[in-house]
């Protein structure tokens, strides 16, 4: 099965061809790269006033950002089930808050570049 078709006020069917200084098209290209963007896409958020991306995180980054956000999401499920009650007996609770601790710091580090 093929993918749904986009509706027609989604279509990006016209087409516009700006001219610009070398030094232009360099600058729009830098700064569309930094954001991870297309230059195409960079030039139709700036002119629509849609928010741009503070900075492009690279697909390493990105993949090692989402397994850090399923472990957090699993470990908030865990520590869910060990407030609720039930018995500890290896000391989850406390082994769980340390890695939560671990997780934030390296989130933290990804988002701020301070690998």
């Amino acid at each position: 099965m093929g993918r749904p078709k986009k509706e027609l006020s989604n279509l990006k069917t016209i087409q516009v061809n700006v001219r610009m200084t070398a030094d232009e098209y360099c600058m729009a290209c830098t700064n569309a790269e930094v954001m991870g963007l297309s230059i195409a896409e960079y030039i139709r958020r700036k002119v629509t006033g849609k928010s741009l991306p503070k900075k492009m995180v690279s697909p390493l980054d990105r993949k090692l950002f989402v397994e850090l956000s399923r472990i957090g999401n699993n470990l908030n499920q865990l520590t869910r089930v060990v407030n609720s009650g039930i018995w500890d007996p290896f000391s989850i609770s406390k082994q769980l808050e340390e890695v939560k601790i671990l997780l934030q710091y390296l989130k933290s580090n990804i988002a701020n570049d301070d690998r």
